[in-house]
C-alpha cells in the first residue's frame, strides 16, 4: 500500500531551531521504515512563507518578503541534509504551481457556497498569524503559545463557513478514534469542536504578501489555508510530468506539534470537506521540547540545545538517536547537552558499539573473518523472532521512541549473551568448537537483526555495520532481512574502527 508522510511545514519568520529537527528526524524514521517494507512511500516537508509575520520580518530588514523567505528556506534545506533527513520533495509555499493550485482548490470552496464576506473584530496575535477565540486566551489577553500580548484588530475579510461543518467534524471524530493521535490529542481537538465552531478569517485585504483571492482580486488568503494545502498541492508537481494525487492521497499521516493542533484537526479536514477532497487518515502530534528547566525551549530564555553543535561533536546519527530515545514520541520532554552525553557514551558506545566490535573481532580472531555456517542459538532464535513484526506495529501507530525501546532491549540481551557464553572461553577449548561456532553464528546474526532494525533511526551508521559484517547486499537494509536466521550466513566479516568512538 502506498503510504504518504508529511511533516508541519516550518514558518520562514526564524532559523531553524531543534523543534523542527526533531519533528522531521521522527518523520524520517518513520518514512525509512515504511520503504524498508517496500512500501511505496512519499515523504513530504517544506517551508511555510506567505503572511504578516514575514513581511514585517523583511520590512525589518530592508528586504523583500521573497528576499527573507529565499534565506530562510535555504537554511531549512541545509538542516535536512545535515540531519540525512530523506524527504522527497521539499515544497514552498512560494511555489507557483502551489499558489495555482491553491487558488483551485479554494475557488471550489468558494464554489460549493462554503465563503462570504464580512467584518471581523477579534484578537490576534501577529506570530501565530492566528485570531484566537475567547476560551484560548490566557489572562491578560495573552496569547496562549507565545504568553505575547494580542491585538485587538478588525477588517473586511472573506469567511469560511467552519460552523456549518460541526456535525460533520463530530461524526468523523465519532467513527475515527485514530484520527487525532494519541488520544490525549484527541480528546483536546474533540473537545474544540464540542464547545462550537465559529467561522473563520479566509482572507485578508490589508496583506499583499499572499496568494491572491481568485474572486477578489483585493485580498490574499489567510496564510493558515494557503499552508495547509501544501500537503495535497505537492503531489500535482512533485515529479515532472506527474501528477501523484491518485496515488498518494489522502495522506496517512501528519506529523505536527502540539501548537497547531487546532489548523490541522478542525480547521484542515473541514476544509478538505468543503472542496470535496477526501480527509487524511492520521494527524499525529509530538509534543514539545523542554529546557533544562522545564520551559519550552526559547532562544530569549537561554534554554535552547544547538543541533549543529550535537553534530558537530557526536554526529548526525547520535542526535537523531537522542532525540528519538530521550523523548517520548507523542510527549514533551526535556533535552540537554548532558543527556546526549550520557546517552551516546552508556548506549551507543558502550552498549551497541562494543557488542559490534566485539562480535567482530571475535569473528576475525576465532574464524578468520568467516560466520560459521551453522545452527544459530534456538534460545536466541525464539527471543528475536517476534521483534521484526512488534516494531513494525509500533512504527505503524507512529511510536518510534517505543520502537527503538524494543530493540534497545534485544541490543542489551546480546551483551548478556556474550557474557554467557564467553567465547574467550570457548576457544581455549578445542572439544568446544561447535559451541564457539553456534555462538559466534548467533552474535553475528543478533547484531545484523538489530542493525537493520536501527536503520532508519541512524542509517549511516547501520549502513556501514551491516558493511563491516558482509550483510550490505541489495536487499540487506530492507525489512525480510530483520529475521533472525536458523542458520549462520557464512559471510565475510571484516573489522572496523568503533561506531561510536568515545569522546
Amino acid at each position: 500500500m502506498p503510504f504518504y508522510i508529511t511533516t508541519a511545514i516550518s514558518y520562514v519568520n526564524g532559523a531553524p531551531h531543534l523543534g523542527h529537527a526533531y519533528e522531521a528526524i521522527a518523520t524520517d524514521v518513520i518514512a525509512r521504515h515504511m520503504r524498508q517494507r517496500h512500501d511505496e512511500v512519499f515523504f513530504l516537508t517544506g517551508t511555510d512563507e506567505h503572511g504578516e509575520p514575514i513581511a514585517d520580518a523583511a520590512h525589518a530588514l530592508g528586504i523583500t518578503p521573497q528576499e527573507l523567505a529565499d534565506q530562510h528556506a535555504a537554511q531549512f534545506k541545509a538542516m535536512t541534509a545535515q540531519l540525512n533527513i530523506s524527504n522527497d520533495f521539499f515544497i514552498r509555499t512560494t511555489d507557483p504551481e502551489h499558489e495555482r493550485c491553491v487558488q483551485e482548490v479554494l475557488q471550489r470552496v468558494h464554489d460549493n457556497g462554503h465563503t462570504y464576506k464580512g467584518v471581523y473584530e477579534g484578537w490576534y496575535c501577529p506570530r501565530c498569524a492566528d485570531f484566537k477565540v475567547e476560551n484560548e486566551i490566557l489572562e491578560g489577553n495573552l496569547c496562549p503559545i507565545h504568553e505575547t500580548p494580542l491585538v485587538r484588530e478588525q477588517e473586511e475579510n472573506w469567511f469560511f463557513r467552519l460552523s456549518s461543518f460541526q456535525q460533520p467534524l463530530e461524526q468523523l471524530f465519532a467513527q475515527r478514534p485514530d484520527f487525532v493521535m494519541p488520544v490525549v490529542r484527541y480528546n483536546e481537538a474533540r473537545a474544540f469542536i464540542e464547545s462550537g465552531l465559529q467561522d473563520v478569517s479566509l482572507s485578508r485585504a490589508r496583506m499583499h504578501w499572499g496568494v491572491t483571492v481568485p474572486w477578489d482580486h483585493g485580498h490574499v488568503f489567510y496564510v493558515w489555508f494557503d499552508a495547509l494545502l501544501n500537503y495535497y498541492t505537492a503531489l500535482r508537481y512533485a515529479r515532472d510530468g506527474e501528477d501523484l494525487t491518485s496515488k498518494f492521497w489522502p495522506a496517512t499521516y501528519h506529523v505536527i506539534g502540539k501548537d497547531i493542533l487546532k489548523f490541522h484537526t478542525v480547521f484542515w479536514p473541514a476544509m478538505l470537506m468543503a472542496a470535496g477532497i477526501e480527509v487524511p487518515e492520521h494527524v499525529f502530534v509530538h509534543g514539545f521540547l523542554l529546557g533544562s528547566d522545564g520551559r519550552k525551549m526559547s532562544k530569549s530564555l537561554g534554554n535552547v540545545l544547538d543541533p549543529s553543535e550535537v553534530v558537530d561533536r557526536f554526529g548526525t546519527d547520535a542526535l537523531r538517536f537522542y532525540l528519538m530515545r530521550d523523548v517520548a514520541f507523542g510527549g514533551d520532554g526535556a533535552v540537554g547537552m548532558s543527556g546526549v552525553t550520557v546517552r551516546y557514551e552508556n548506549e551507543l558506545a558502550n552498549e551497541y558499539g562494543n557488542l559490534a566490535s566485539r562480535t567482530l573481532a571475535m569473528l576475525v580472531r576465532y574464524r578468520e573473518g568467516t560466520v560459521p555456517a551453522v545452527g544459530t542459538d534456538p534460545v536466541l532464535l525464539a527471543e528475536f523472532a517476534p521483534l521484526p513484526a512488534q516494531v513494525a506495529a509500533l512504527l505503524d501507530r507512529a511510536e518510534p521512541s517505543q520502537a527503538l525501546e524494543l530493540i534497545w532491549q534485544r541490543v542489551r540481551r546480546l551483551n548478556r549473551y556474550v557474557e554467557e557464553r564467553a567465547p574467550w572461553q570457548l576457544a581455549r577449548e578445542p572439544a568446544l568448537a561447535d559451541q564457539l561456532d553456534q555462538t559466534l553464528a548467533s552474535l553475528h546474526e543478533g547484531v545484523r537483526v538489530v542493525t537493520v532494525l536501527l536503520h532508519p533511526f541512524m542509517p549511516a551508521s547501520a549502513e556501514r555495520l551491516l558493511g563491516a559484517l558482509g550483510a550490505d547486499g541489495a536487499d540487506g537494509w530492507r525489512y525480510p532481512a530483520a529475521a533472525f536466521a536458523a542458520n549462520g550466513s557464512g559471510a565475510r566479516v571484516e573489522q572496523q574502527p568503533p561506531l561510536f568512538p568515545k569522546r
